[in-house]
């Protein structure tokens, strides 16, 4: 029978005595769990001010870290203008502290043009090719190869890149062709500057394209060993086809919408373009495969090339944008190819109406425009009068390529404020603008960048061709301006504030590069003699 039903029948004596019996029972459970409350009450204090404890070391940790990472970064502050002092920079101290110091990102970087050509004379022997002697080229015929294999070694037109490494003579003439280096340190017959600059890049062509990751895993390398965590590569020709009604229509009478519509439509059912749209994806996604790690991260540009024929140049500009809408890798659109030839300055606002087009049918795509690679006397003075302005105006570029007619557009000052007012950044490329243009120094536009607060970025442009790296740019930049290391560290975390990266990826190498820079910071405060 249940206890309290029990109860109730007892007599009214024993359920007293009952009831009496289980006072102590109950003050003993009331005490016990007055004890517990208390008990829980102490470690729920002891808790939280061993928590406070802890926030308050933590707290007094992170001040005294900040204090320390103030103190290493004032130490580099005034480690770095010791370098700039007096009438001579002190170059070589220069060039160490910039290899050591974090460099967020490269953004105007050519993929076939960062390589150098030691790297594509391993390339010639393993695709079996040879390099001839009076012409320097790359040859690719199988028998004209195999006839030549067939002479004695003496006799031979065409060798090896092996034995181009081996003749130091024969190296030197290759270099001198395949890149810029000698241009400047010994005499004879030579091209113009732009000439010899832009020529390179037939030379070394027929390699360039078929070693795709051999090629991104040693730029990969050579980032890491000069402290670079991220390059933005211009990396392979968009597809493209031809259209000779187009070309006739574009060339007599200019291009509308509804004729880059009605070509649009058309493209989409060229099979040999759609599938080598493919063939582009599956050969980036093969090349960069293990490119990304904890160290470092590429993203990719398809390209355009300025000087076909304005079929070609549309086709190639919606592959591109095709490509960027497909795949996360590639992260913009670019156009290149000298800018001073006749049909690139023909097209040029051609071209510009049909990124304008393209632009509002993938609105998300980013564009960044060679514009402006331009100096006065390579064309007539109303060439360098509008080519930034329409890039950034009508293409609705999202980064500037060189600019370096800033100073001949019509309007500079309002086109500066655009820029500034948008955030469009320059990317200076001190070594080729200097190599190509002619242009250095306070003559270059940088200067007027920097006074009207136009974003810019420094890049290498081509350092396989000009033989330069990313460090070497900014002891260039450096040493002819005088900044302080305020601006340079801002160089180097603008490279990667106007990447064209996603979000989550630009938050983790930003993060990324908060370390870099605190540790550079203090291994450059650790060398320095103590101040007495």
């Amino acid at each position: 029978m249940p206890r309290k039903i029990a109860s109730l029948m007892l007599p009214a004596t024993a359920a007293a005595v009952l009831a009496a019996s289980a006072l102590p029972h109950a003050a003993h459970a009331a005490h016990a769990a007055a004890g517990a409350k208390a008990a829980n009450a102490a470690e729920a204090t002891n808790a939280a001010n061993a928590t406070s404890a802890v926030n308050a070391t933590s707290a007094v940790n992170a001040t005294s870290a900040a204090k320390v990472a103030a103190r290493n970064e004032a130490i580099t502050q005034r480690h770095f203008a010791a370098l700039l002092a007096g009438s001579e920079p002190k170059l070589a101290e220069l060039t160490m502290f910039f290899t050591m110091m974090p460099k967020g990102g490269d953004l105007h970087h050519h993929y076939s043009g960062a390589l150098y050509a030691e790297q594509y004379l391993e390339w010639v022997d393993q695709q079996h090719y040879c390099v001839n002697r009076s012409s320097y080229r790359i040859e690719t015929d199988k028998a004209t190869i195999a006839a030549e294999q067939a002479k004695p070694a003496a006799e031979r037109a065409c060798v090896t890149g092996q034995q181009v490494m081996g003749d130091n003579t024969l190296l030197a003439q290759v270099l001198q062709h395949w890149s810029d280096k000698d241009f400047y340190n010994h005499s004879g017959n030579q091209s113009p500057p732009d000439r010899q600059f832009f020529d390179t890049f037939g030379y070394f062509g027929p390699v360039a394209s078929s070693n795709a990751h051999d090629g991104l895993l040693r730029l990969k390398q050579r980032a890491i060993q000069e402290n670079l965590s991220y390059i933005e590569t211009i990396f392979e020709l968009a597809p493209f086809t031809h259209n000779d009604d187009f070309d006739r229509e574009a060339l007599a009478h200019g291009v509308t919408d509804a004729a880059l519509e009605a070509y649009s439509a058309q493209l989409e059912h060229e099979q040999g373009y759609q599938q080598w749209i493919a063939s582009y994806l599956d050969n980036l996604k093969t090349g960069s495969a293990g490119i990304d790690d904890a160290q470092f991260t590429m993203r990719y540009q398809p390209f355009v090339l300025r000087f076909l024929s304005p079929s070609q140049v549309f086709a190639s500009m919606v592959s591109s944008f095709k490509l960027a809408a497909m795949s996360p890798q590639v992260v913009g659109v670019n156009i290149v190819g000298q800018e001073s030839v006749n049909v690139s300055m023909r097209d040029y606002a051609m071209h510009m109406q049909m990124f304008k087009f393209l632009k509002a049918k993938y609105p998300n795509v980013k564009l960044a425009l060679h514009a402006g690679e331009l100096a006065l006397g390579m064309v007539p003075p109303e060439g360098l009068t509008f080519h930034i302005k329409e890039a950034v105006e009508v293409a609705g570029a999202s980064r500037i390529g060189h600019g370096m007619d800033i100073a001949h557009e019509t309007n500079p000052l309002a086109i500066m404020k655009t820029m500034h007012d948008k955030g469009i950044a320059v990317e200076v490329n001190l070594s080729s603008n200097d190599f190509i243009l002619g242009i250095k120094g306070a003559a270059h536009p940088v200067t007027l960048y920097r006074k009207y607060g136009v974003p810019f970025v420094l890049a290498t442009d081509d350092a396989g061709v000009s033989r330069n790296n990313l460090s070497g740019e900014y002891v260039l930049y450096a040493a002819r301006y005088r900044p302080d290391y305020a601006e340079v560290k801002k160089l180097s975390y603008d490279s990667l504030r106007y990447a064209f990266l996603a979000p989550a990826d630009k938050q983790r190498l930003l993060k990324a590069l908060d370390g870099k820079f605190a540790r550079f910071e203090a291994a450059i405060a650790a060398a320095e003699p103590k101040r007495k």
